[in-house]
């Protein structure tokens, strides 16, 4: 007899959770502000921390005085960046691929919540040949930034499942408190953005070192 799973529904985030992007996106931070801003600079450890909101809600975050103007103007100058002109290495964290295999053969439903808009996130989907693996995908451009929950509660909705069905797994505390707010168990992975620590603090089910234990975590529960 196969044993239950503990859950029928896992939801990753992608930026430093599946895809070690951290210093494509931090670059393109850097010079979009630059471009824009002039010299208001931020620091790296400013820029990744931002990491995982939307687009809007980093920007504002790194710059709270910023007009509209300056919002709307960064935001294009980011996406240039990122889709057109920084080629600095982002690649799926080592075994990310094969755990995602094993965990669809194993019955689980895959789905990914992001800060990413949806035309970054395509793209890395289509790159990485990922798409296939994943029922539903949300992106902070096509709904609430992080941490509010209404990006997990649409894929519930989406996929007609409760709350009590899905493990949300993440490297942010955004992450965490996202599904601290859906009411929603969560799994921390301290490889990525935010230290251990930080997403302690959100009460998650664990936190993981590296996503090849992810399965054994699971497994375990």
């Amino acid at each position: 007899m196969n044993t239950p799973l503990p859950y029928k529904l896992l939801i990753f985030d992608w930026d430093g959770t599946i895809m070690d992007s951290v210093a494509r996106i931090v670059d393109c931070l850097r010079i979009s502000s630059e471009q824009v801003l002039g010299e208001e600079k931020r620091s790296d450890h400013e820029l990744k921390d931002v990491i995982g909101l939307g687009l809007r809600e980093a920007i504002q975050q790194l710059h709270p005085t910023s007009n509209e103007k300056q919002i709307s103007e960064m935001s294009d100058a980011y996406r240039y960046q990122y889709m057109e002109v920084n080629k600095t290495s982002s690649v799926l964290f080592d075994g990310a691929e094969a755990i995602l295999e094993n965990l669809e053969m194993q019955g689980y439903w895959l789905a990914v919540a992001t800060g990413k808009g949806r035309q970054g996130l395509d793209q890395v989907l289509e790159i990485t040949g990922l798409r296939p693996r994943f029922h539903t995908t949300r992106c902070a451009s096509e709904t609430f930034s992080k941490p509010h929950p209404l990006m997990l509660e649409e894929i519930l909705q989406q996929l007609g499942l409760d709350v009590e069905d899905a493990l949300m797994i993440g490297d942010t505390e955004y992450d965490m408190e996202m599904a601290k707010n859906a009411n929603m168990d969560r799994l921390g992975v301290s490889y990525g953005v935010h230290p251990t620590e930080r997403l302690m603090k959100h009460q998650p089910i664990g936190c993981i070192d590296h996503i090849n234990q992810l399965q054994n975590f699971l497994n375990n529960l």
